[in-house]
Protein backbone atom coordinates (compact mmCIF):
# COMPACT_ATOMS: atom_id res chain seq x y z
CA UNK A 1 0.00 0.00 0.00
CA UNK A 2 2.52 2.56 0.68
CA UNK A 3 4.73 1.70 -2.21
CA UNK A 4 1.62 2.32 -4.06
CA UNK A 5 1.20 5.68 -2.40
CA UNK A 6 4.38 5.89 -3.11
CA UNK A 7 3.77 5.86 -6.62
CA UNK A 8 1.80 9.00 -6.55
CA UNK A 9 -2.04 6.95 -7.02
CA UNK A 10 -5.01 8.18 -6.13
CA UNK A 11 -7.79 5.55 -3.70
CA UNK A 12 -9.72 4.53 -6.43
CA UNK A 13 -6.28 3.63 -8.53
CA UNK A 14 -5.31 1.55 -5.74
CA UNK A 15 -8.80 0.30 -4.90
CA UNK A 16 -8.58 -1.16 -8.69
CA UNK A 17 -4.94 -2.11 -8.35
CA UNK A 18 -5.33 -4.34 -5.66
CA UNK A 19 -9.21 -5.42 -6.19
CA UNK A 20 -10.33 -4.20 -3.23
CA UNK A 21 -12.87 -1.38 -2.25
CA UNK A 22 -12.31 2.21 -2.21
CA UNK A 23 -13.50 1.95 1.67
CA UNK A 24 -10.76 -0.63 2.72
CA UNK A 25 -8.20 1.71 1.01
CA UNK A 26 -9.43 4.82 2.74
CA UNK A 27 -8.88 2.47 6.39
CA UNK A 28 -5.42 1.41 5.13
CA UNK A 29 -4.09 5.13 4.58
CA UNK A 30 -5.74 6.29 7.74
CA UNK A 31 -4.12 3.43 9.65
CA UNK A 32 -0.79 4.17 7.38
CA UNK A 33 -1.21 8.12 8.77
CA UNK A 34 -1.67 6.59 12.05
CA UNK A 35 1.34 3.82 12.70
CA UNK A 36 4.42 6.15 10.81
CA UNK A 37 2.93 9.49 12.78
CA UNK A 38 2.61 10.66 9.20
CA UNK A 39 0.62 14.16 8.79
CA UNK A 40 -0.49 13.97 5.78
CA UNK A 41 -0.48 11.80 2.29
CA UNK A 42 2.39 13.96 1.61
CA UNK A 43 4.39 12.83 4.52
CA UNK A 44 3.60 9.07 3.56
CA UNK A 45 4.93 9.84 -0.37
CA UNK A 46 8.13 10.91 1.43
CA UNK A 47 8.47 8.24 3.89
CA UNK A 48 7.79 5.39 0.87
CA UNK A 49 10.65 7.45 -1.27
CA UNK A 50 13.34 7.56 2.24
CA UNK A 51 12.27 3.70 2.84
CA UNK A 52 13.47 3.18 -1.19
CA UNK A 53 9.43 1.86 -2.06
CA UNK A 54 9.58 4.58 -4.62
CA UNK A 55 11.60 6.29 -7.25
CA UNK A 56 11.30 9.33 -9.26
CA UNK A 57 9.54 7.97 -12.84
CA UNK A 58 11.11 9.07 -15.84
Amino acid sequence: MLTLIGRGMSNTEIAADLVISVATVKAYVTRLLAKLAARDRVQLVIIAYEAGLASPSR
